[in-house]
């Protein structure tokens, strides 16, 4: 199977309907006009998108945008695609991206393998960020998770020679299934000496799932993979 066959029959999420505040229901209607991201038919034209020619970044499922937020602001030379399901992470991203008038960063509010299958062409990524997914713990539910070969080829397809995948769990379990699925993917080449796990980055911003985690006493395990 390759990458563009990936199933959606079995999604990685559900849609939590959550509780979204006021303020991010007006950020959804008010701000989407600047920040986000319409799809249409054809694959996006992200030079059009950002206005320029520059490095891209994608983190996919940013969840209240804690992280993508402080590398848009750390890397203003840089271009960043968010993308994620649950509004009400979108609108805190919206109303924080308007405060701090960063103009290198659009939102897709939809399922990620789609965006990447459909909506995104050819390698065109230098770095992509998927921190913390969903670990789905029940055996009988390990379907649904984000990170297995036909998803992996897809990313390895939209990468550019050299790009970076980044990942982080604080589920042993799925880091031990996520780096032998990622080792097994031909075009990726894992950074770490020893082919096991990284460092945990000093740029990464902790992630509301990553600080209840820890208050959980979890340990946290990083990935890293180039495309060759």
């Amino acid at each position: 199977m390759s990458g563009s066959d990936h199933p959606r029959a079995i999604r990685s999420f559900v849609t939590r309907s959550g509780r979204i505040t006021s303020a991010q229901e007006r950020a959804l209607e008010a701000l989407w006009p600047k920040y986000g991201v319409d799809l249409g038919a054809a694959p996006l034209d992200l030079d059009a998108l950002f206005g320029r020619a520059a490095r891209r970044v994608a983190e996919i499922g940013f969840g209240n945008g804690e992280n993508l937020l402080a590398l848009a602001t750390s890397r203003p030379a840089e271009d960043f695609l968010g993308i994620e399901v649950h509004r009400p992470g979108v609108g805190r991203l919206l109303l924080q991206l308007e405060a701090r008038a960063l103009g290198n960063v659009r939102v897709v509010c939809h399922d990620a393998v789609e965006v990447l299958q459909r909506h995104l062409g050819g390698p065109c990524l230098d770095e992509i960020l998927i921190l913390f997914p969903d670990p789905w713990p029940k055996k009988r539910h390990h379907k649904r998770r984000l990170i297995q070969p036909a998803f992996v080829a897809l990313v390895a397809e939209r990468l550019q020679g050299g790009g970076t995948l980044r990942l982080a769990t604080d589920w042993e379990p799925y880091a031990a299934e996520m780096l032998a699925t990622l080792s097994a993917e031909p075009r990726l080449r894992n950074v770490a000496a020893d082919a096991g796990f990284v460092p945990r980055p000093a740029e990464r911003s902790p992630t509301r799932f990553e600080r209840r985690g820890e208050r959980l006493g979890h340990l946290v395990w990083d990935l890293e993979f180039r495309r060759v």
